[in-house]
């Protein structure tokens, strides 16, 4: 039988969302909890890797086991108990036998929050920046994002990736009534420390370092020599993974 585990964490304490050895990961933390209420070895698959410090509001994996030991509700709420405060399961949910966490997946949401005052409660999940951006300017040039699909301009250097092709669905950014900046980008897929590539490279249109223009010619360049720094991995979270309903058991 196999599951769809939803679930988010803070990644502040971990390596990424993929097991490494000698770190601490998401992944090895939710497989030694599960093998432990389960009774028996439980490998998690995940929608994705995350790098360290990112966060992931909304996260998808899948695992196969013989038989729940306890009701869907009770395996949430006891799992819940024997994990860190870090990573919190919210449902349980059997899918089909070909069901898979990352292949399955239609498209991907990440957030960033850039806030533009120092906040000690926020320290660890917004990137506190002071400099003033036009955000205005910013949206013009992420307009930019959706007319193209070669985004190796933004691809971290050795990530064996067979393909830099992504089709960006959506990429704006919106000021909250609390003053911070939130930049929503969805696509079918992201490579590797694209997001924050991309996120830097915005923020310096922003402040006025480059022109749309100019962050346009960056994009068609593919060259990621001529990107900006990324963005710290702190602000970054992971906030939705589309599938098919058609996947979930009880939608049958």
């Amino acid at each position: 039988m196999r599951y769809f585990l939803f679930l988010r964490y803070n990644g502040e304490a971990y390596c990424g969302w993929q097991r490494q050895k000698g770190q601490p990961s998401v992944q090895q933390t939710l497989e030694e909890r599960l093998s432990m209420l389960f009774h028996e070895p439980i490998e998690v698959v995940g929608a994705g890797r995350t790098d360290t410090g990112v966060h992931a509001a909304f996260y998808v994996a899948h695992f196969d086991c013989t038989a729940l030991p306890l009701a869907a509700d009770q395996v949430v709420y006891k799992l819940n108990r024997m994990l860190p405060d870090d990573i919190a399961i919210m449902r349980l949910e059997e899918v089909a036998a070909d069901a898979h966490a990352r292949f399955s997946a239609r498209e991907r949401e990440y957030r960033y929050y850039i806030e533009p005052t120092k906040n000690p409660f926020t320290r660890t999940v917004h990137w506190q920046y002071a400099v003033p951006l036009d955000v205005e300017r910013m949206n013009r040039a992420a307009e930019v994002l959706l007319t193209e699909q070669d985004f190796t301009t933004f691809a971290k250097l050795n990530s064996n990736n067979k393909t830099n092709i992504c089709h960006i669905r959506r990429a704006r950014w919106e000021v909250r009534a609390d003053g911070v900046l939130c930049f929503t980008i969805r696509a079918d897929r992201f490579l590797r420390n694209m997001v924050r590539a991309i996120v830097g490279t915005l923020v310096d249109v922003g402040r006025g370092r480059y022109s749309v223009e100019e962050f346009a010619e960056i994009v068609r360049s593919r060259d990621l020599s001529r990107a900006s720094g990324g963005a710290p991995a702190h602000g970054l979270f992971l906030s939705d993974v589309h599938y098919d309903a058609e996947l979930f058991l009880s939608s049958k």
